[in-house]
């Protein structure tokens, strides 16, 4: 009986680390400190920094978009965009007056009747300084940042397994066709190239819009959070994808993800994008990034520091979880989106501003904790009158209005407390996991499980 108590315990002490992994929550305790992502930022006066729109994943003709790279420039420019990366399937961005190195696969395109072309230099010049008139004729007098290095890795995947790297060396990526249901390796890849990476509309691969109970599973969870954990140069996830109509409950996975990656030092970054393949949808989500100026340098800083927003105009699906109780689809209209003005930290205090928003929520730990009308005023709460705060690790906002939604990022709660340290998993029962993980990122095992669901 001794013998088999000491193995029990034995056992159990093994198995603590692991138990620890798939804790989502960390209690705060004692006195704790808000970290916010806008703490440099100046909202007002002399040196204010600049609300600047634009979208991190775009595509063209140059792949399976249904309109070409000078056209597609053309339209983000004449929808007031301020910076912009396209984001090809299996295609590294180059200036858009080049055409970047063309992949055999997408040649299909010029069968179907789609022209490929880029911009010429005068043209390029004119849309990144400002000078170029837009489609009414009037000059911006702003500028369009072009953010080269952009490709949405594993374009050869049925089950929509991507990743968007950024900032790649010119060529590298190319064709990347990835294996089936592993994010993992295009991680690696943009890593190893001295890239960084979000993993994109997250909610398309789990097929979420059908089962909302995918965006908490824990496994899934699991899954996405170790890739966040493993590799630092992948930033986060896709919040906002186009129309949301694949991804409409990917800010509940979000949320799950910050409970899974904050006890371990890691905030998850929210990214929102347009996917643009057609037109139609450069109004559909995209990012506000505050900067002191429009440059690629700046950009690249804000992805990963996330003194940024994310709007969309299109959310099909309401929820019971965090809302809205409804969905919305705004975009392609002149209703203006609404977005915050100011987000500032005072102690326990978050007071938030905002234009063209009537509700604002407070959300922490995947709950809503506060909500109120904001109109034209500040909003402020503080988090020592909420109940539940000592177990609280963020708190986020999020405003409504007739245009849409926009959301901010992750407000960190800090007690002092000592990080865990994540570990890769190892052991038998680990190793068995990845080879059936193997299995699964067969094409043909794919494929056979497709028509099995089709039977």
């Amino acid at each position: 009986m001794k013998k088999i108590i000491s193995i029990i315990l034995c056992v159990t002490l093994c198995l603590l680390p692991c138990l620890a992994v798939t804790g989502f929550a960390a209690e705060t305790t004692g006195d704790y400190v808000i970290v916010s992502p806008y703490s440099d930022v100046v909202w007002e006066g002399e040196g204010a920094w600049g609300a600047y729109k634009g979208s991190l994943h775009s595509h063209t003709t140059y792949s399976d978009g249904n309109v070409d790279l000078a056209t597609m420039v053309k339209e983000y420019y004449n929808r007031d965009y301020d910076f912009l990366a396209n984001a090809d399937h299996g295609v590294t961005g180059v200036e858009w007056n080049r055409a970047p190195k063309k992949v055999l696969l997408y040649s299909y395109q010029k069968l179907l009747g789609y022209p490929v072309a880029h911009l010429t230099d005068e043209e390029f010049e004119g849309i990144t300084t400002g000078t170029y008139p837009t489609a009414d004729g009037t000059v911006r007098g702003k500028g369009m940042t072009c953010v080269v290095g952009a490709n949405e890795l594993n374009n050869l995947t049925l089950t929509k397994n991507h990743v968007n790297a950024f900032f790649l060396p010119e060529d590298v990526g190319n064709g990347f066709g990835g294996r089936e249901n592993d994010f993992e390796k295009a991680v690696a890849f943009t890593e190893e190239n001295g890239g960084l990476s979000i993993i994109n509309h997250p909610g398309d691969w789990l097929e979420s819009s059908n089962d909302i109970a995918q965006v908490s599973d824990e496994e899934n969870i699991k899954f996405f959070g170790d890739i966040l954990l493993k590799y630092d140069s992948c930033l986060g996830i896709e919040v906002f994808n186009e129309t949301n109509s694949v991804t409409p409950f990917d800010r509940i996975l979000w949320d799950n993800l910050l409970m899974y990656t904050l006890p371990y030092g890691k905030n998850v970054i929210g990214f929102s994008n347009t996917d643009a393949h057609t037109v139609n949808n450069i109004d559909s989500s995209f990012n506000i990034y505050m900067m002191k100026e429009n440059n690629v340098e700046n950009i690249k800083e804000t992805m990963q520091s996330g003194a940024s927003f994310m709007v969309t105009r299109n959310l099909p699906k309401g929820n019971d979880i965090i809302g809205p109780a409804e969905g919305f689809d705004v975009k392609n209209t002149d209703i203006p989106y609404p977005v915050f003005t100011k987000v500032a930290v005072d102690g326990h205090k978050v007071t938030v501003s905002a234009d063209n928003a009537q509700t604002v929520q407070f959300i922490a730990n995947g709950k809503v904790i506060y909500k109120s009308e904001i109109g034209a005023n500040d909003v402020t709460i503080n988090l020592d009158n909420i109940e539940g705060v000592e177990d609280f690790q963020y708190v986020r906002a999020e405003v409504f209005g007739e245009g849409g939604m926009c959301l901010t990022q992750a407000l960190v709660i800090e007690d002092g407390g000592e990080k865990q340290d994540f570990e890769t998993p190892k052991g038998l029962v680990a190793f068995l996991d990845r080879v059936i993980f193997r299995l699964k990122s067969l094409r043909c095992w794919v494929i056979l499980v497709e028509l099995l669901r089709m039977i």
